[in-house]
């Protein structure tokens, strides 16, 4: 398992085992480059043994505490910080943590007791599984595999939410019998029980004073907030860059690390040759990288770079994603000049940057007569001609119905045509989407501004951006921090009001495209003002999009035809063949867009990559 996972930590590697638990490590050195840093790591009894993957940013505040409390240090490291707050605290310490993490402490001090916990968004994975009475856990699922006592059998339910949300909800993967703790989570187990108890939960209102400010005011909380965001998330012992894009959220970034570092930052970003020449924001990144006088390098991703590549990305999504390709090639190119990169995600989540924000704000909730529809199944009917039908009814009946809508690859109805009749059998097909994402729904009673935001981070963001940036980065063994995503700065943005982040709704207009005009991020902008180039919220919001289609009718398109064959489709057992043939139809003829036939191709070259060799065929 440890083996499995030397590319996440290719600078030193360990283990601990004795009659009742075996824990690995492979480590990527960040903090404490010396020996004292080496994982698993005890307490001077050797009764208490912890493995921490991630970085804990406040380590030095919280040493200093201890110190006073009388405990001393044999290294510089955040893992012995973290083991002996939990030898004061218990499991309490959890609360203190500020960072990303997933870990594991074997406490043999009286009753035997094992706790697994992963950080307040989900940055950090944590897998598991439970095989005839014993717990496996690893970050990824080719560790999973690589224990062989988990058979890779594919889950028939996650392959259906793969199809439709281009990811796999937690706490599901891919695999049958192999779950990820939910972020914000942590498992006790103890006298042969398991118990999993959430410790932490988003809340609207945990900063209530800073209602009670001037919109002034208010900027300058958030503003602070942001510094002692990033300088906290500088803490590294290894060289540290940035991912620079033409946008708001990692340019804010980039300016505070600039002021902050006292030096050139190196930065980094990825742009396209002519086959993507009109969605390309090289220019607005350069311009940025010019303002802030940072290191700049910038790649260019061409469709024969994917090419070459594309085994690779599969394997390092270690599960099948619709996205992930540029996190792929700007951690390639970032792990060359550093270690650690900053990440701009989670701007848009807690500041109302995505569309879906504005889209929710306007929409009305028309449950009254169409809230039966919300909650069937609709199988098998799903798949015929009526799902169509069923479907346009019920995605305008509830507030979550109208919410999963916003983003799918395959509609459900679609899904259901999609999977093979073995598969589809298995699976829920026709599910509500409700009832989908009703785990992600975390503060269902918050207002609409306040509850999209809780529905993106515990869904499109956990389940997708961060578990495949994570993914893709470390595969590079490159360590990606995400300064938005920390818990004080998510108790200040939950804490504003809607008009802070977003406009009224009453005076919306959905024509209108820069974040000026629709207020969007209003004050993520005006807090970075000091920083940001002048006039930069006058460019529209744009999703980072790469030229998949133009790629997949040109220099992969032997692999996608190869991937999607009528004999590798009925062969791996999957999909229904005769489905697959009409969305490559209708691809090259113009009729549908990328995202379908690339997240088909991708499934199965993960299959190969990962599935296929574990040593077990799933057919």
């Amino acid at each position: 398992m440890v083996k499995a996972m030397r590319h996440r930590g290719p600078d030193d590697s360990g283990l601990f085992s004795d009659e009742r638990v075996t824990l690995g490590m492979s480590r990527l050195a960040i903090l404490d480059l010396t020996s004292a840093g080496h994982q698993p790591m005890s307490n001077s009894e050797r009764s208490v043994w912890i493995i921490l993957n991630g970085e804990i940013y406040n380590f030095q505040e919280k040493r200093i505490h201890l110190q006073k409390l009388g405990y001393s240090f044999t290294s510089n490291s955040d893992t012995e910080v973290v083991l002996k707050l939990y030898e004061h605290y218990g499991d309490d310490f959890l609360l203190q943590l500020r960072g990303m993490f997933a870990l594991a402490i074997y406490d043999k001090r009286g009753k035997e007791r094992l706790l697994l916990a992963r950080d307040h968004f989900g940055i950090k994975p944590l897998l598991y599984s439970e095989v005839n009475g014993r717990i496996v856990f690893g970050s990824e699922i080719k560790a999973m595999l690589a224990s062989g006592m988990i058979s890779p059998q594919v889950d028939p339910e996650a392959l259906r939410l793969l199809l439709t949300y281009g990811c796999v909800d937690q706490p599901r993967t891919i695999i049958a019998g192999i779950k990820s703790l939910l972020p914000a989570h942590k498992m006790i187990i103890e006298n042969g029980q398991i118990k999993i108890e959430r410790y932490w939960s988003l809340a609207n209102n945990r900063r209530p004073e800073l209602k009670r400010l001037t919109y002034q005011e208010q900027v300058d909380v958030l503003k602070q907030g942001l510094i002692e965001s990033v300088r906290m998330q500088m803490v590294s012992d290894v060289p540290l860059g940035a991912f620079l894009s033409g946008g708001v959220d990692s340019s804010l970034l980039v300016g505070i690390l600039a002021q902050e570092a006292g030096k050139r930052v190196k930065t980094f970003s990825v742009g396209f040759d002519e086959s993507g020449s009109t969605i390309d924001e090289s220019n607005e990144a350069k311009k940025n990288a010019d303002f802030f006088g940072t290191d700049h390098t910038h790649i260019m991703v061409r469709g024969k770079d994917v090419r070459e590549n594309i085994f690779k990305i599969a394997s390092g999504l270690d599960q099948p994603s619709v996205d992930g390709v540029n996190s792929y090639f700007v951690s390639r190119t970032a792990r060359q000049g550093v270690t650690v990169a900053i990440s701009g995600t989670g701007g848009d989540e807690l500041f109302a940057g995505y569309p879906r924000f504005i889209n929710m704000s306007l929409m009305q909730d028309k449950s009254l007569f169409l809230k039966p529809f919300a909650s069937r199944f609709f199988d098998p009917l799903i798949a015929s001609g009526w799902g169509r039908w069923f479907h346009f009814l019920r995605k305008h009946s509830t507030f979550l119905e109208q919410y999963g809508n916003q983003y799918q690859i395959f509609r459900p109805f679609e899904t259901a045509k999609t999977l093979s009749p073995s598969m589809r059998q298995s699976a829920s097909v026709g599910k509500s989407e409700a009832v989908d994402i009703e785990l992600q729904d975390e503060l269902a009673n918050a207002s609409v501004i306040e509850r999209v935001s809780a529905l993106c981070l515990r869904g499109y963001t956990s389940n997708l951006l961060l578990r495949d940036i994570d993914a893709v980065s470390m595969s590079h063994s490159l360590e990606v921090r995400v300064p938005y995503l920390d818990p004080a700065i998510a108790d200040i943005a939950l804490s504003l009001p809607d008009q802070t982040r977003l406009r009224s709704a009453s005076t919306l207009n959905r024509e209108m495209s820069t974040y000026r005009e629709t207020g969007a991020k209003r004050i993520l902008v005006d807090a970075g003002k000091a920083w940001l180039p002048k006039d930069i919220d006058m460019q529209p919001k744009r999703g980072f999009v790469m030229p998949f289609g133009a790629w997949l009718k040109g220099d992969i398109k032997d692999i996608l035809l190869d991937t999607l064959s009528e004999t590798n489709i009925k062969q791996r057992g999957w999909f229904n063949s005769a489905q697959v043939e009409s969305v490559k139809e209708r691809f090259f003829s113009d009729h549908i867009s990328w995202e379908q036939p690339w997240l088909l191709m991708m499934t199965e070259l993960w299959a190969r990559e990962v599935l296929d060799q574990s040593g077990v065929c799933d057919g």
